[in-house]
């Protein structure tokens, strides 16, 4: 581990962070998507390599640049330290010798990131990885779309999805689906929501709504609350109210917030053992203890929720704190699978790496949030697990799948 740690440091020194010497990656080909990966975390599948041109193209004798676009600087600059030493940890993982990211610092504005795009793409970047917040994204989206060159956005704001631009984040959808559906095979059928009024909460009410037809479920009951709301015991009532009770309720709410609403729901006579509770991606994160904090509320035991699986994940947080010192951010392992298809994609010897069929190649990769794929329409659909809380963390109840063919998708 030092000599990776060495390796990180000096890479840190460049303007342009670039690997060298030949990567320890076996990159699975289309034909063996099925195949387990035991290895370390990384990106398990990549689309087949364009035929390679008879005369080999003037660029491809030099490096392919990427741009990483993220806060440096200003109030979050350390979440945007952690993205970029995520990066490098793929970029030393997975990488061969032409890949090299191009730093640059969005300072945390559409302004300072609308810069930042520009003056990558001037230093020739064939793709752009981040930025971080929705509003940065809006910014750079017309940039690189005017240019030719698709975006990896960390944000999970899926209004920011298309053109070219590919949103990484976990959008609630995908977890309200793989919840609700994994319910509806143990006899769910009758849903309420619990959904404070905001876009998060917006989202996941659309979500269950939208999923009733294909699963032959009805919300039956949707109750929204004042996002700043401290008393949560009113909306609590409203659902007690309801007869006959629901046989499973969403809450739209993580951390404090969930055991809070939880907890009133208990008090208000809507009993976990009889009701189920289910939850988002809002209760996925490790990283600070929530998995365990969660279960320290009585009625959330036994709830379920839809994320990543977490075993690559572990690998990767013990491995990036054991590097850099610290712990990082939940959302850092998308710069890592970020930069993860970047270098499959740079390795797979085509002439144009980041062409649009293979960004959006069917059957997907595997990276440490587990199996997903960039839709044509810059949505990003994830194979998630369903987890159960428990007093000690979380469990996998229902594994994520291994294909998307498996995922009925």
């Amino acid at each position: 581990m030092a000599r990776l740690a060495t390796a990180f440091s000096q890479n840190l020194k460049r303007p342009g962070l670039k690997r060298h010497g030949a990567a320890a990656l076996l990159v699975a080909g289309l034909l063996s998507a099925c195949s387990t990966v035991s290895a370390p975390p990384r990106v398990a599948q990549a689309p087949q390599a364009a035929p390679a041109p008879v005369a080999p193209m003037p660029d491809m004798q030099g490096p392919v640049k990427v741009a990483v676009l993220v806060p440096l600087s200003g109030q979050s600059a350390a979440i945007g330290q952690s993205m970029l030493d995520a990066a490098q940890m793929a970029l030393f993982d997975m990488a061969g010798d032409r890949l090299e990211l191009l730093p640059r610092d969005t300072k945390g504005t559409p302004n300072g990131a609308a810069d930042a795009a520009r003056q990558a793409l001037a230093d020739g970047a064939k793709l752009i990885i981040g930025p971080l917040f929705a509003a940065d994204v809006a910014a750079v989206r017309p940039i690189a779309q005017n240019a030719g060159v698709d975006v990896l956005a960390f944000t999970n704001d899926s209004a920011q999805a298309g053109n070219g631009t590919y949103v990484m984040g976990f959008v609630p959808a995908d977890q309200v689906n793989r919840v609700a559906g994994f319910a509806r095979s143990q006899g769910v059928t009758r849903f309420t929501v619990l959904a404070p009024r905001s876009p998060y909460g917006d989202a996941v009410v659309n979500a269950m709504q939208a999923a009733g037809p294909r699963l032959g479920t009805a919300v039956t009951q949707v109750e929204r609350y004042d996002a700043n709301v401290t008393d949560l015991s009113q909306p609590a009532r409203q659902v007690a109210q309801e007869a006959p009770l629901p046989q499973a309720v969403m809450l739209a709410e993580g951390g404090p917030r969930a055991q809070g609403i939880a907890s009133a729901l208990a008090a208000n006579g809507v009993p976990s053992q009889q009701v189920k509770l289910l939850g988002t991606g809002l209760w996925d994160d490790s990283s600070q203890g929530q998995g365990q904090a969660l279960g320290r509320e009585p009625a959330l035991v036994g709830a379920w929720y839809a994320a990543p699986a977490p075993q690559n994940r572990a690998r990767f947080e013990s491995q990036f704190e054991q590097v850099y010192g610290r712990k990082p951010p939940r959302i850092a392992t998308l710069a890592y699978d970020a930069t993860s298809i970047a270098a499959v994609l740079t390795r797979s010897g085509g002439p144009v790496p980041f062409d649009r069929m293979a960004m959006t190649n069917p059957n997907g990769f595997e990276g440490l949030d587990g199996l997903f794929r960039l839709r044509g329409d810059g949505q990003v659909e994830r194979g998630l697990a369903v987890m159960e809380v428990t007093p000690t963390g979380a469990r996998v109840v229902d594994p994520a799948p291994p294909t998307f063919e498996m995922l009925g998708q």
